[in-house]
């Protein structure tokens, strides 16, 4: 490793963000730690750890006092069920929740009276922590509501750890990012997978649907207001972007800085979505039969898309993100590249 580079630890390095993350970070070592090395970006060094067990906050912090790094960003964290074989809650609980906490342990123990402490804590939260009914763009100030989605209840309470933890960091400055939908042709998640059709299940049957094109169709119950709804996306290049750009910033001590991150111009709504994505939609009668239907592709393991995300596909979130560009500033355009619409379609272009 370039000990003449500033060593920057990034936490669930092999998911989609952090191999996004990798090369925009040239001017720093990264030490990236996760369950798998990661396959699509080099990473300097790669420590392979399970944040869901308890004891890996000894582990991470005899690292850490180790590596001494500027900057760790955290973001490990199941999102998918079922791509990353994690199906118990309880589990990805210890993984999301627990893993949150022992990170933030972990650097508030390498801080103490060291004379090189980490300067910068970077943990992305979600939209989803607001909840899934917000009829108006909603500020950083608004309370966090989710319910249902254990994704979305993990964020929320990830999200609020950091910040009762952030004041005990000791002299470390936290940013929690709090972005809409991920966009893009490498991003895959059980949104983008409702509008693309994509049979995702573990079976064989979705093996051969997917071998052969089949496309699943959007569902959507009755009624209007379902496809006027509208939705924000962020480009995953763009959050990578934004993280770099806070790693290079000068460090804020024992600052917590919360911001909304989407895609820059006008939310789009469902309907427009469907259309942009071209796919088929079957309006069913109300939410429980939309359920019934998105349970039997989940227990069939057809389909990726949990039933508890009912909530989240037939709901309005949409957030203000004028923090955002006051932090940007000019840089604004430069670090959120992509429109929404952009962001969006390019999803539906092949990686």
């Amino acid at each position: 490793m370039d000990t003449a580079k500033p060593t920057i630890l990034v936490t669930g390095v092999s998911g989609n963000l952090g191999q996004r993350l990798l090369p925009q970070l040239p001017q720093a070592t990264v030490v990236g730690i996760d369950m798998v090395p990661p396959t699509g970006a080099h990473v300097d060094r790669f420590v392979p750890l399970d944040l869901g067990r308890e004891d890996s906050t000894r582990e991470l912090l005899l690292l850490l006092r180790e590596l001494q790094p500027v900057s760790v960003v955290h973001l490990a964290f199941v999102i998918d069920p079922q791509r990353s074989g994690v199906l118990d809650v309880d589990r990805m609980w210890q993984i999301n929740v627990a893993g949150t906490a022992r990170v933030m342990e972990a650097i508030t123990e390498a801080n103490r009276n060291s004379a090189t402490p980490i300067q910068q804590f970077i943990f992305p939260s979600s939209v989803s922590a607001y909840g899934p009914d917000m009829p108006d763009a909603v500020t950083e100030d608004a309370p966090l509501e989710a319910h249902t989605l254990p994704y979305a209840i993990h964020k929320k309470e990830s999200d609020l750890v950091v910040q009762q933890r952030a004041p005990a960091l000791r002299g470390c400055g936290v940013f929690i990012l709090r972005p809409h939908i991920f966009a893009g042709a490498s991003v895959e998640n059980y949104l983008l997978g409702a509008f693309r059709g994509t049979p995702n299940g573990k079976s064989a049957r979705a093996a051969r649907m997917r071998q052969h094109g089949k496309r699943l169709p959007a569902l959507l119950p009755y009624g209007q207001k379902y496809l006027d709804n509208k939705i924000q996306f962020v480009h995953v290049d763009d959050m990578a972007r934004l993280i770099a750009t806070i790693v290079r910033r000068e460090p804020e001590a024992q600052r917590l800085t919360i911001l909304n991150v989407a895609g820059r111009g006008e939310p789009l709504t469902f309907g427009q979505c469907i259309q942009m994505a071209k796919a088929k939609l079957v309006r069913v009668p109300g939410k429980w039969t939309m359920r019934q239907v998105l349970r039997c592709g989940w227990n069939w393991k057809i389909s990726a898309i949990p039933p508890d995300a009912i909530p989240y596909m037939t709901g309005q979130y949409i957030m203000n993100t004028d923090r955002l560009k006051k932090f940007l500033g000019d840089s604004y355009e430069r670090v959120i590249q992509h429109t929404i619409a952009d962001a969006f379609a390019d999803s539906f272009r092949k990686s």
